[in-house]
């Protein structure tokens, strides 16, 4: 199963990317939410459902998006040489 990485940066599969903050608990059904911050424009701080977060692309809805998942984890480097 796949989990979500704390301070990994995720591409949205409309393109956008976003830095995972935490992982929340609701306080009433203790379902489990992805608390996260957009890499553009002013920040906002979005939450989101994990399941969604971890979902499939619905591929009927967007025929033409090749990405497999809604978000998926980037692989950045740090380009500093200590």
């Amino acid at each position: 199963m796949r989990e979500v990485k704390i301070n990994g940066v995720y591409k949205h599969f409309k393109g956008n990317y976003y830095i995972v903050i935490a992982i929340a608990k609701h306080s009433e059904t203790k379902e489990k939410y992805v608390v996260y911050r957009e890499l553009y424009e002013d920040g906002t701080l979005w939450i989101r459902p994990m399941d969604m977060f971890l979902s499939e692309v619905d591929h009927e809805k967007y025929p033409d998006i090749t990405q497999k998942y809604r978000f998926e984890l980037q692989e950045i480097k740090s380009v500093v040489k200590e």
